[in-house]
């Protein structure tokens, strides 16, 4: 049975019977399934590549992730780096290492 029949014979029941919890609950997964089914088909995630898809496209925000913590990583070296290099050329030039060069 499509799913828009199933949702249209339950709210005709709902209507015409009143409402009892199991039909309201019955409405809610039915409406539920439909919308879902409806998403994933807009999103052109409904056909048999869609997993696959979805693979991909996890793998690549992995590799995104790991190549941004990894430059974050390599920026910070390098600043480090460049302080203490700093801090080196004033100690020498405190302890008058220039003059020593000469």
């Amino acid at each position: 049975m499509i799913r828009e029949d199933m949702l249209a014979r339950l709210i005709a029941q709902a209507s015409s019977d009143g409402t009892e919890m199991v039909t309201l609950r019955a409405i809610v997964e039915e409406s539920s399934e439909l919308g879902a089914s409806r998403v994933i088909a807009r999103l052109g995630l409904g056909d048999a590549n869609a997993q696959n898809d979805i693979d991909e496209l996890r793998e690549l925000l992995r590799a995104w992730r790991d190549a941004k913590a990894s430059a974050w990583k390599a920026a910070v070296e390098w600043v480090v780096r460049g302080v203490l290099a700093l801090l080196l050329i004033g100690i020498a030039v405190r302890i008058g290492a220039p003059g020593l060069l000469k």
